[in-house]
This record gives C-alpha cells, structure tokens and sequence, in this order.
C-alpha cells in the first residue's frame, strides 16, 4: 500500500491515453493481469486496467521519494522520439541524468570507457568555453568541434554523472532493451512503463501504461519528477532521511 498520497486520477489518465495498448496480436500473455478484465479490447488494442496502474505508479512514487530524499541518483531513459523533449523537460525538473537520443551500447556495463570519453568531453566544453578551440589551426579547431558535437549528442544528457545512477527510469522496453539489459546485468533497479507488449518480470518495478503516446508518457513522468522532487526537498528540510537505511 502506498505512504503517500500522489493526487493520480483516473480521469486524467484516461485523457492522456494510459489505457490504450497494443494490437491484440503482439500482445504479451505475461501482461494479462494488468488488462482490464472488464473491457479487456477497443477496435482491435488491449486496455490496459487503470486501477492497477494508479496502484503501481504509487508505489514508484514512494520508491522514488525515498531514493531522491536519501540523495539517490536517477537517469532517465526514452530514446523514442515522441518522448525526447518530455525526458528532457523531466530531467531538469527533477535534476536527473537523462538519455533522449541514442543508447550506446556498454555505456553503463564499460562504464570505465563511459567515464574517459565523459573526461574528454568536459575538457572539450572547458576548451570551448574558454576560447582556446579559436586559436587553434582551422582544421584541428574543426576536427575538435565536430568530436564535441557527436559527444553533445550521445552524452550531454549524463555529462554531470560521475557514478553509475541508483535508479534508472526506463520508458519503452522494447526501444530500450539494451539500456534494461545493462541495468539488470548490473543489478541496477529500474522503474520501466510496460505496454501490453511487453515482459513485466524484467523491471524491479513496473508501471502498466501506454508507452507510445506523448501524453501517457508526459502524465506517468509528471507524477515520478514530483515525487523525486518531493523527496529532494525532504532531504533538505529534514536530514534524518538521509540517515535512516532503506531497502529498495
């Protein structure tokens, strides 16, 4: 049962489409507890129950505002196109890592090459910042900016990250399965949205919900940026948090 109350409505999910999952044919058979029994198809798609979402989107909520106010660290993952901008909006709500554009592969498993291309990277913006790439020849300053360009894209979403993250927040299993796979060879915990096509055993925590429209992605991200944020502030205003030894 839930600690907290986090205001999750089932009007408000059902407007930003929650509910509605995949082609009754590509469906998982693992995902049938989560389909609603009464209703269970709509022109062809599996509805997903609501009830049970609110119920497991509480219960990352609390997960999150525990991790966040003992000053856990969190990324967030959605490459899709259609949730890029929402990942980023919620990353800086939330002063998370994020990655919105392209997983590269081993980029928490070899995290020790993550970490020297992540050196490069800062040197390069310090460079940057600094005026230095402007003395250079023409043709090394061009070489330079263009490794800055490609290490912007694939790394400005974890340029800050110094560690491998607490929690990773993953919104599309089936986009993202190499970023799942990572985190589950490395015992990292995850909180992933599972759409009737996907495997609700391969997360630590699953949130049963629509993961290919922007508005059920904007909605369930809304309520987890809160709850971290939630738990910062707790962090701050009461101290003992970060004392007090949790299991996740």
């Amino acid at each position: 049962m839930t600690r907290r109350y986090w205001n999750i409505n089932l009007y408000e999910m059902i407007d930003a489409s929650v509910h509605l999952g995949h082609d009754t044919k590509q469906w998982n058979p693992k995902m049938a507890p989560y389909i609603s029994p009464k209703c269970t198809t709509r022109k062809g798609i599996h509805l997903t129950n609501l009830f049970t979402t609110a119920r497991f989107l509480s219960e990352a909520c609390d997960v999150v505002f525990n991790a966040a106010s003992s000053e856990k660290q969190f990324l967030i993952v959605g490459t899709k196109k259609k949730a890029a901008d929402s990942v980023l909006r919620a990353a800086i709500r939330a002063q998370c890592h994020y990655v919105n554009k392209k997983w590269l592969s081993g980029m928490l498993t070899n995290w020790a090459t993550t970490e020297t291309r992540l050196h490069k990277f800062r040197d390069l913006r310090i460079k940057e910042k600094r005026g230095r790439l402007k003395r250079l020849p023409k043709r090394d300053a061009a070489i330079l900016k263009r490794q800055l360009s490609h290490l912007q894209r694939s790394l400005g979403g974890i340029k800050y990250m110094t560690k491998l993250p607490d929690f990773v927040i993953i919104l599309d299993q089936q986009k993202d399965s190499t970023a799942l796979r990572e985190c589950i060879k490395l015992g990292i915990p995850t909180i992933s949205l599972i759409d009737t096509n996907s495997d609700p055993d391969l997360a630590y925590l699953s949130i049963p919900a629509n993961d290919d429209s922007r508005s059920s992605i904007k909605f369930i991200l809304d309520k987890l940026v809160f709850a971290i944020r939630e738990g910062r502030y707790e962090s701050i205003i009461n101290p003992e948090f970060q004392k007090r030894k949790r299991t996740y």
